[in-house]
């Protein structure tokens, strides 16, 4: 436990072999279940994930047969996470490019009570970021700026950055069968927890890279958040603003009950 919180952390990954095995083990102590997601890896990442959770009981290992993305993996674990009653939920990539020295900076505003959601920043800092690839130091400026516009959060930076931390009472007011499970998680994400007022805090932390080989279309992955983002400003807007106000909710037989509890209890939002 952390600040007697119950912690627990989601470790997606998809062909890791060379990285998952440190990841796991150099998770901090106070950790209390690490939730291993492996998304349908072609090479010996899920045996690697099995055989370390035979010896330590704090790993949860599932294994997604079918690939759904690293959101997908995310939210796999996020929904395994609840059941176990987590207070807190953290995720750091199965890669090794989030440093676990870290994760109590990511969490210390959420149990804390100032944020309901922390997200790593590396770019805001000159230091922070200069071995970060130029291409995708670009790519990240440029989806800053559109995710400001569509989230609503003008505080934030770096929405890319993966490392974050969530309060489980938060993440239960979304629906998490409409956020984006590719490689927009993180910006789709910032969209739908501003339509349920939540907190949003950046921490900033050095980019790492050693040997990891990014995933990432840069030019086709800019073009297809930027899609997301496009759809998600008009969602947020329709939700938080004629939805919620107008009362439309009672009529509208398309929307879960979730989407019209969540909508109708919508509080003060914090940043703009």
């Amino acid at each position: 436990m952390y600040k007697n919180r119950k912690i627990g952390v989601i470790v997606p990954a998809h062909n890791e072999s060379r990285f998952i095995a440190n990841v796991i083990n150099t998770m901090p102590r106070y950790v209390d279940k690490i939730f291993v997601v492996n998304d349908a890896s072609t090479d010996n990442t899920a045996q690697i994930i099995r055989g370390i959770s035979k010896k330590n009981n704090k790993v949860v290992f599932i294994n997604r047969r079918t690939r759904g993305g690293v959101g997908g993996a995310i939210l796999t674990g996020h929904k395994k996470a609840m059941e176990e009653r987590m207070d807190v939920l953290g995720v750091m990539a199965g890669d090794g490019q989030m440093d676990p020295d870290i994760l109590s900076k990511m969490l210390d505003p959420v149990v804390d009570g100032v944020a309901d959601y922390t997200k790593g920043n590396r770019i805001s800092n000159s230091t922070n970021r200069k071995d970060m690839p130029p291409w995708r130091l670009f790519g990240n400026f440029l989806l800053t700026f559109l995710t400001k516009i569509a989230s609503g959060y003008w505080n934030i930076t770096d929405p890319q950055d993966g490392f974050t931390a969530i309060s489980v009472s938060k993440l239960k007011m979304l629906n998490m069968s409409k956020i984006e499970n590719g490689f927009a998680f993180e910006n789709d994400m910032l969209i739908k927890l501003n339509a349920i007022g939540a907190r949003i805090q950046d921490v900033s932390h050095p980019a790492i890279y050693q040997e990891q080989k990014s995933k990432i279309k840069y030019v086709n992955f800019i073009f297809d958040t930027s899609w997301v983002l496009f759809k998600g400003f008009f969602w947020r807007i329709w939700t938080k603003y004629i939805v919620k106000k107008t009362g439309w909710l009672s009529n509208k037989s398309y929307l879960t009950q979730r989407e019209k509890d969540t909508a109708q209890s919508v509080p003060k939002v914090v940043n703009k």
